[in-house]
């Protein structure tokens, strides 16, 4: 399946502007809801080559296991003056902060 970059990039800006306060969503379900479920890692680096003028909140998109990313201490900060709840392995509680978008009108991504 050909991607149109553009239009990929578009998608994953507005589901991220969209994560609420205090909630995380993983990047396979930002490609999943994006319309491209095997995109996860293409999600990353979208958010990586995103200049920070774009103002969407980053911070909120973690691995499939919770963790954050790897060599940005400050979104662990950012996720913690949140309310994020973090586990003793270092990873968010995804049973307590995740975004259940599932159960929410999504429909505009």
């Amino acid at each position: 399946m050909a991607i149109d970059k553009d239009l990929f990039e578009r998608d994953v800006y507005n589901i991220v502007s969209a994560i609420p306060y205090g909630k995380v969503i993983t990047y396979g379900q930002i490609a999943t809801l994006s319309g491209y479920s095997q995109y996860a890692r293409m999600v990353g680096r979208v958010l990586s080559c995103a200049s920070s003028s774009e103002k969407l909140p980053f911070h909120r998109v973690v691995n499939s296991q919770g963790r954050p990313a790897p060599h940005w201490s400050q979104q662990r900060i950012l996720l913690m003056q949140e309310g994020v709840i973090f586990k003793k392995n270092g990873c968010v509680d995804m049973k307590k902060c995740h975004w259940d978008f599932m159960n929410e009108d999504v429909s505009e991504f």
